[in-house]
């Protein structure tokens, strides 16, 4: 047991170590979201609450960075390399190399929040209560695991280079089409229907709930929509390992 949790934490810090020294994975990561927000909430306002209610969503969008191409494109390439069937071979566990990149991916998706929330707070003039702020901080850390299971499949299921095109497609698809940027309000019927299908709508629909955005959620349908989302998706992330593996 003391052996397993040692080698969990060294697998760990080579994770962390391996996405500080990665920049090209770091600068957009954390600066893209944060770079989307401080345009739409403090340069074009649209309104005396749009920082606030770009918070909500625009949160959801930086952990999904992390997420889906820490996962999407890092495994495809350690695939491609080999080292997965190195990994087979040694007494490391899978529990312990997936487990190793949720926490660099959660440490890197909380960076990016830390530094959304910060704009927000310090110069989009945000203000909620403390209740508030650790509501939503909670749900936008949760909101990161559907998507870490969207960047796996891809990672199993894709070579290095066509998981950097596909990445790109499912990162940018789910946040336009999820109303990330902009409220489904104004979408057309069918597109509203769409984003219903999609985890990053009832993420920030649930961001937006805590946040007590106007307009009207059926919060329970969102929480039951996301749960059923997030157990398929980890349906189809094991079919997707048992696939490469073979």
């Amino acid at each position: 047991m003391r052996h397993s949790t040692n080698v969990f934490f060294l697998e760990t810090g080579a994770e962390i170590l391996k996405a500080f020294r990665a920049l090209d994975f770091i600068i957009p990561t954390l600066g893209m979201p944060a770079a989307f927000y401080s345009l739409f909430a403090i340069m074009l306002p649209g309104g005396s609450n749009n920082a606030a209610y770009l918070l909500a969503t625009y949160g959801v969008f930086g952990v999904m960075a992390p997420a889906i191409f820490g996962f999407g494109i890092s495994v495809a390439n350690e695939r491609d390399r080999g080292w997965l069937d190195l990994k087979r071979a040694s007494p490391s566990s899978a529990v312990t190399y997936i487990g190793a990149k949720i926490c660099s991916t959660l440490l890197f998706a909380s960076m990016s929040l830390i530094i959304i929330y910060a704009i927000a707070g310090f110069a989009a003039g945000v203000r909620l209560p403390t209740a508030t702020w650790s509501l939503m901080l909670f749900v936008h850390i949760l909101a990161t695991f559907p998507f870490i299971l969207v960047g796996l499949s891809i990672g199993f299921l894709c070579s290095n280079n066509a998981a950097v095109a596909i990445s790109n497609v499912f990162f940018l698809a789910l946040a336009a089409l999820g109303g990330l940027w902009i409220p489904i309000t104004i979408f057309p019927d069918a597109m509203k229907m769409f984003a219903m299908l999609l985890p990053s709508f009832h993420l920030s629909e649930i961001a937006l709930y805590v946040l007590g955005a106007p307009g009207e959620r059926n919060i329970m349908m969102n929480i039951m929509a996301i749960v059923i989302i997030t157990l398929a998706l980890l349906g189809f992330t094991r079919f997707a390992w048992s696939r490469q593996r073979n």
